[in-house]
């Protein structure tokens, strides 16, 4: 297994779409793993693909970690979930979360999603699942799904708030 780099903003690589996984082999098994041993590392509790320049509709995600708004997360116990050419059927609710993002180092902003969700995915053999999730779960699928189609949770917020943290890690990026 290896750690990838993960691709942080302002890379543009960020915004690109993903297609569709196609190909169930061995070599999609050992991607998915390191994209789950990058995540444990980084530490994070997702990662889609894009992320680590693969655009393919593949995400992993793991919310079994203890955290607190003053210390990184702790892993509290392995149970990875990994999601192929995943999408979201059914929404009911809203949530409002806090969410920070691998690819947005530092940043926190609350974020609307929906708080209950349906979606439909394969895993590495290409099997066909369907998951109910809410709360937590329910918004980190959300937010790894919106990488997949190029988007960052910053693009989320209001125009002001985006437009101010860009341009805040743009600067920070050029010293």
């Amino acid at each position: 297994m290896a750690i990838l780099e993960i691709l942080t903003y302002p890379d543009t690589r960020l915004a690109k779409k993903s297609e569709p996984v196609t190909e169930f082999d061995t070599s999609l098994e050992t991607f998915c793993n390191d994209m789950l041993e990058t995540m444990y590392d980084a530490p994070g509790v997702g990662l889609a693909a894009p992320q680590v320049n693969v655009h393919k509709r593949i995400v992993v995600i793991d919310i079994e970690y203890e955290s607190s708004d003053d210390e990184p997360p702790v892993l509290s116990n392995k149970n990875p979930l990994v999601f192929i050419n995943a999408q979201i059927t059914k929404r009911d609710g809203k949530i409002l979360f806090k969410e920070g993002c691998l690819s947005v180092p530092g940043e926190y902003e609350e974020v609307e999603r929906s708080e209950k969700i349906e979606v439909e995915y394969q895993d590495t053999k290409g099997n066909k699942h369907t998951l109910q999730a809410e709360g937590y779960l329910a918004v980190a699928i959300q937010h790894e799904l919106d990488h997949l189609e190029g988007k960052l949770f910053i693009d989320r917020l209001s125009f002001l708030k985006s437009k101010r943290i860009k341009k805040k890690i743009k600067k920070e990026k050029t010293l």
